[in-house]
């Protein structure tokens, strides 16, 4: 894993770059699945002087990427036949199957990607089909997901766990450079994934004891404002999911959302799964599973994850903003 594998050169520290000055102008870009994630990195490297072109079933998303001066295309297989490095930024397996299904479709003659960054968050088995896949038209997989929100990325807070190819790797890392500095290389291709489902696992976690604490605080009469002042900076009790999930949940307020329930539900399903695969107990993580569930069932798919705390506000019999506003 990432302690034996000897580190890329690569500098820490927050702040998009020009990757176009470190070696890759005139690289074509394409992003595909232009959504919360992928949208915000066709921008980023639309503004540090990329031609960027993408596709995305949504034609809302097409648009926002041809308003920002991106070139978006009819299909994943056309984004394929123009760019020369693609990014995938995905919402489910099914998608990524119709992508590397329509790339492949290309044909080695027409397709001019070299090298293919994938960032969902998906199952490990799914993701090592890809890449067999696409390595048999020629292209190079990295398995790269990325652990934070869109927002984070432009704080330069994202840790994007980078696994595969070295020589691939070294190859885009200035892309990768315009999103996060922070891009350890973890090693075999997969690994990237096992880390983010480490990361998603502690979010999980955290999320909903930031939830349960600040609830604890309402019940005995703290101002949770006061608390979140106090432990959020801490360095022993604090950390970035207490300080931007807790936030919200102070205001209780959770729109718009960094991260939608109904889309974690899906991360929480990779994790449990690969929890049960590989015989680990993960007792803590568990128990959060109904916490989410009752979310969903209360109405707040689309409301951030943050929103646990109404769940566990109306358990302990305190108005939920929803009842407050309505």
């Amino acid at each position: 894993m990432a302690a034996r594998v000897p580190p890329l050169s690569m500098k820490k520290g927050g702040g998009a770059v020009s990757s176009a000055a470190a070696g890759l102008a005139g690289t074509s870009i394409g992003v595909i699945g232009l959504g919360i994630m992928g949208g915000a990195m066709a921008e980023a490297l639309l503004a540090t002087g990329h031609a960027v072109c993408g596709y995305d079933v949504a034609a809302h998303a097409r648009q926002r990427l041809k308003n920002t001066g991106g070139r978006p295309l009819a299909s994943s297989d056309a984004v394929a036949a123009s760019a020369e490095v693609v990014i995938t930024s995905l919402a489910s397996v099914a998608a990524l199957d119709d992508v590397v299904s329509r790339i492949v479709g290309v044909g080695r003659d027409r397709l001019r990607t070299r090298i293919l960054i994938e960032t969902s968050t998906l199952p490990l088995g799914d993701k090592m089909r890809a890449m067999a896949a696409l390595r048999r038209v020629g292209i190079a997989t990295l398995d790269c997901p990325v652990s934070g929100t869109a927002v984070r990325m432009k704080e330069g807070a994202w840790t994007i766990f980078a696994s595969g190819s070295r020589a691939a790797l070294r190859r885009i890392l200035p892309l990768l450079h315009v999103f996060t500095r922070n891009v350890p290389y973890v090693g075999a291709y997969g690994n990237g994934t096992k880390m983010k489902l480490i990361a998603n696992h502690l979010v999980a976690i955290y999320n909903v004891a930031a939830a349960e604490s600040l609830t604890f605080a309402r019940k005995m009469g703290l101002d949770p404002r006061g608390v979140l002042a106090l432990f959020g900076p801490s360095p022993v009790v604090g950390n970035g999911v207490l300080r931007l999930r807790g936030a919200q949940m102070v205001a209780r307020k959770y729109a718009p959302a960094t991260m939608k329930v109904e889309v974690w539900q899906k991360d929480m399903k990779v994790i449990g799964d690969m929890a049960r695969a590989v015989d680990c107990p993960v007792p803590l993580f568990a128990s959060c599973i109904p916490i989410y569930n009752a979310a969903m069932a209360q109405g707040l798919a689309v409301a951030d994850t943050a929103s646990v705390h109404e769940v566990l506000a109306g358990m302990a019999g305190i108005a939920t903003a929803q009842s407050r506003d309505g």
